[in-house]
């Protein structure tokens, strides 16, 4: 397995943990030279 597979098994297995706990925001993931470099979560918490 080449680094750019693992690289990208690795980051799709963390943002899977990171949806299963977000209700409400967005995830985005950041790309260089064809590896994703940095993963940001931003939550919002919604007050009824």
């Amino acid at each position: 397995m080449d680094k750019r597979t693992e690289n990208h098994d690795a980051s799709i297995e963390q943002v899977k943990k990171l949806l299963r706990d977000l209700q409400y925001g967005s995830v985005t993931l950041v790309v260089q030279d064809n590896y994703i470099v940095q993963i940001e979560k931003s939550e919002k918490i919604r007050l009824k």
